[in-house]
């Protein structure tokens, strides 16, 4: 059963680790799966889970790979009134 692809909006490292954990459960992995990939302990990842804010880019490329996601960075539309809080 294949499902459509989905983009998110992430606004704060908190979403960020948020979508880690639930592409990372709805995918069947483990930490410790995760961990391997990335090339971290299982500790690590569970750490990084709750506190986005630290994972380097590097870190974070390889977690998408391990999660079949996709990275997109783009232009804030801006032709939209937008709150400062969000940034």
């Amino acid at each position: 059963m294949s499902c459509a692809p989905t983009s998110l909006l992430l606004l704060t490292a908190s979403q960020l680790g948020q979508l880690l954990v639930s592409t990372r459960k709805r995918h069947k992995l483990t930490q410790a799966a995760i961990a391997t990939h990335v090339g971290l302990s299982q500790n690590r990842i569970s750490y990084l889970e709750s506190h986005a804010d630290e994972i380097s880019v590097k870190q974070l490329l390889s977690w998408c790979s391990a999660l079949e996601l996709e990275l997109y960075l783009g232009e804030r539309d801006t032709s939209t009134a937008s709150s400062s809080a969000e940034w």
